[in-house]
Order: C-alpha cells, then structure tokens, then sequence
C-alpha cells in the first residue's frame, strides 16, 4: 500500500469541509487508487460514458481513528462538478467500528462486500452503487475527495433512500475524525 498523506484537503479549490467543525485526521490509504493522482480507468464511469470506465469502487484501508470511534461513514465527491452543488459518487452508512477496510468492488449494486449493516445510498446518479469519475470535457480537472468519517454513534440515522447531503446533515455533530484522498482528474 501507498501512504496516500501528500494531498492537504484544506488547499483544494473547494474543500467541501470548511463549514464544519474542525476534527482530528486519520490515515486512509488505497492499494488501487493514490492521493494525488488521477483516478485510474477502472476507477472512472463507464455508465457516464467513460471509455474503458469500470464504476469499481477503490480498495481502501484505514488506521489511526480515535478508539471512542462507533462507526464509520465512506463518501466520494465532485465538488467540480458542473451542476452549482457538486456531484456524489458514493455513500456507504453504518459502517461498524471494527471494520477497517473495504475492498475493490465492496460497492457493487448489491452491496455483497459491505459489512454486516453497512448499506449504499443513491448518490447523485440514484444508484445505490459505486459511480466512477466522469469528468465532462472541457470542464477542467475534477478533484474527487473520498472520505472516510469517524463518528461516535452506532448508526447515522437515515435510512437508505436519504440523500447523501442529509447524511451530511446528520452525522456534522457526530464526526469525531477524517480522513481523505483526493485524485485530481482532467477529462478524458
């Protein structure tokens, strides 16, 4: 695995993160995808329309969270996209403390690899899954930012046909840590 630590969220062009309260950080790392670079093919969305583009969802490994952790919650996100809110790729809720990793492909439609309770929603595309990258043309480069919180609750209380943005809602006063990748990324 790679230290994926060289990105600071706070120097993104948009950190989606800047209105919340400010909380510890954590290490999050990735065998297939890196802090940095660009997402890789498989990584990307080929129900967008991507060439090659998978919607595999990235491996991802995490340490270091505060030990009065009670669940994680992992998101990823376009704050690029061309649509004056963003554009969420992927949300996974519930995620038990002693969970600390995730595998390629755990978000899969049928949410298989999750663990016992965790659950997907729909995104921006409404599709409870994993949606790749897609960075329009001519649009610029698109910083997606997965993220994994630590919260001090059992469960994020939504259900699964919430939007991710209640979900933010709902777990601000709950976040006790997290921690990003960032893979900047120019259209195709």
């Amino acid at each position: 695995m790679t230290d994926n630590t060289h990105i600071d969220i706070a120097t993104l062009a948009v950190d989606p993160y800047r209105y919340l309260p400010v909380v510890r950080s954590f290490k999050l790392t990735s065998a297939t995808v890196h802090s940095g670079s660009a997402l890789p093919t498989a990584q990307l969305s080929g129900i967008f329309g991507v060439p090659g583009g998978l919607d595999t969802s990235p491996q991802l490994s995490w340490s270091g969270f505060p030990p009065e952790t009670r669940s994680f919650v992992v998101t990823m996100y376009d704050p690029q996209a061309p649509t004056g809110s963003g554009f969420w790729h992927w949300a996974v809720v519930d995620i038990p403390a002693s969970t600390t990793s995730l595998a390629e492909g755990a978000g899969a439609p049928d949410g298989a690899d999750l663990p016992p309770g965790a659950f997907q929603l729909g995104g921006d595309a409404g599709m409870a899954r994993y949606i790749g990258g897609a960075p329009p043309a001519n649009s610029g480069r698109h910083e997606y930012i997965i993220t994994v919180s630590a919260l001090d609750v059992d469960k994020a209380g939504i259900g699964p046909d919430a939007s991710v943005a209640f979900l933010g809602f709902n777990i601000a006063g709950h976040t006790i840590a997290r921690a990003t990748l960032v893979c900047p990324t120019e259209p195709g």
